[in-house]
């Protein structure tokens, strides 16, 4: 007796929702992921063990370059026109400062935001006495807490 082999079927499966579907999340992803804004100068962070999470919100950075250049950085908010309208937005300043105006600036951008976090970052190259005079600067404005950022160490194996 002769068995007689069943015809296959063609399943055709369309790729083309699910194409659109990834599509959409790609971009629902870029357009509501938040980057991290650009530092104003970049800086080669000393290493140590420490570790701090920042908020993302009220921070202001002094950088101090391995020139010895300071730069004093924020985000505020602004309003500029848009279409003829006001439209308010988020805005990074960053202001070059010396050792003796560091903590002016300080102290401008806290009156607007009092609760801010003050966050130095200072170059593994900058001159110590660099460093000190800023520190300086900011204990004779009373300004004694404030975070010093630096690398994670990495362990040998």
């Amino acid at each position: 007796m002769q068995v007689k082999k069943k015809r296959r079927v063609a399943i055709r499966i369309d790729m083309t929702p699910m194409v659109d579907i990834a599509f959409l999340l790609l971009i629902f992803y870029m357009a509501t992921t938040q980057f991290k804004p650009p530092e104003a100068r970049a800086v080669d962070l000393p290493e140590s063990h420490s570790q701090i999470e920042l908020p993302d919100k009220g921070v202001i950075f002094v950088t101090i370059t391995s020139l010895d250049s300071i730069y004093v950085d924020y985000v505020e908010k602004v309003e500029i026109e848009v279409e003829g309208r006001q439209v308010e937005t988020s805005a990074r300043i960053v202001r070059k400062a010396t050792p003796e105006t560091v903590a002016s600036e300080i102290i401008r951008v806290r009156t607007r935001n009092p609760r801010a976090l003050v966050v130095v970052k200072a170059d593994e190259k900058a001159r110590f006495g660099t460093m000190q005079s800023v520190m300086r600067q900011m204990q004779a404005n009373f300004m004694e807490r404030f975070l010093i950022i630096t690398d994670n160490e990495q362990e040998e194996a």
